[in-house]
């Protein structure tokens, strides 16, 4: 199958041209405002590519007319703020979609999607790679065994140190990324409703442009989560060692995910291919969980309700409610 990539440059491109090569597949056109694209020679050297979304749609429209050689699937790993277009796009070319996360920044966007999936009878995809991790596949199966009535303590810790770079890109503007919490974060809200219901309570305790903590509820967990691109707060043990910290605790056991991420995309690639990709319905809640977060207004932590990195914070005088 031939496939499309928007957002060719970026941080999370090399992932899926991987993918699309691994799973037997031919990346025949690609685009991006910005030409640092030269991993595509190692992919797909014949590549089609394009620093223009005009002369990027003219190629793909010709493509179609020609047979064989039509898109089949379009991939988007463009800026959040872009996924909506650029995702419509893909569906109005007649192809199927596979979109970074988060899939589009507000939820009523996703009610507009389906309308075009109707229009198109094709189907857009978010890759939500975290949900195929090992390390969540044996905590959802302790959830499930275990079968319990009363509610599990949980810690969710996510540090990943991301340079200079990340606040000078479009990431750090909260207009085109729309903060740490859907950047980073959307996975971790799909896992948790996944494996503990439905949502109850939402409390934001802080946010800034680096982080944001609070606690959330759900039909069987209290969960206080810690989610930040700072690499000072990782733990002392792994500073200068390791860029990233991961991890869930449940009732004291550690699930850690700091690693095995390497092959999630083609993982997710196979998935989709095979007919199993995550759409539109299943995104939903980690999408509104995100978009709620982003609306609540910080306040301080009830009792047992803080996470302990952000109360260690504000003990040393880092941060303040």
């Amino acid at each position: 199958m031939n496939f499309a990539l928007i957002g060719a440059a970026g941080y999370i491109a090399p992932r899926h041209m991987q993918a699309i090569q691994a799973t037997g597949h031919a990346l025949v056109a690609a685009y991006d405002i910005n030409d640092s694209v030269g991993i595509i020679d190692s992919i797909s050297p014949d590549c089609a590519f394009f620093t223009e979304f005009e002369s990027f749609l003219e190629y793909a429209w010709r493509l179609r007319r020609q047979g064989e050689r039509a898109l089949d699937y379009v991939a988007v790993c463009s800026p959040n703020h872009l996924h909506s277009a650029h995702v419509v796009a893909g569906l109005q070319l007649g192809c199927d979609v596979i979109c970074e996360k988060p899939l589009v920044p507000l939820p009523e966007q996703l009610d507009e999607l389906g309308c075009v999936e109707e229009e198109t009878g094709h189907r857009v995809y978010s890759i939500m790679q975290l949900r195929h991790h090992p390390a969540i596949h044996q905590l959802c199966t302790r959830v499930l065994t275990e079968g319990r009535d009363t509610k599990y303590d949980v810690e969710l810790t996510y540090i990943t140190s991301r340079g200079p770079w990340y606040m000078a890109s479009w990431k750090g503007d909260p207009r085109k990324s729309f903060g740490v919490e859907a950047d980073i974060g959307v996975h971790f809200f799909d896992i948790l409703a996944l494996i503990f219901g439905g949502l109850e309570r939402l409390v934001v305790h802080y946010r800034d442009a680096h982080k944001v903590a609070g606690y959330l509820e759900y039909a069987t967990a209290r969960v206080r989560w810690f989610l930040s691109i700072d690499a000072a707060d990782l733990p002392a043990s792994l500073r200068g060692h390791r860029p990233s910290y991961r991890a869930i605790v449940c009732d004291g056991e550690v699930f850690e995910f700091s690693s095995g991420f390497e092959d999630l995309h083609m993982i997710s690639y196979r998935e989709v291919l095979a007919g199993c990709g995550f759409g539109i319905e299943t995104v939903r809640h980690s999408l509104e969980t995100v978009h709620a977060i982003r609306r609540a207004t910080p306040e301080p932590p009830g009792d047992d309700e803080g996470h302990p990195r952000l109360l260690a914070l504000v003990r040393d005088g880092r941060v303040s409610w």
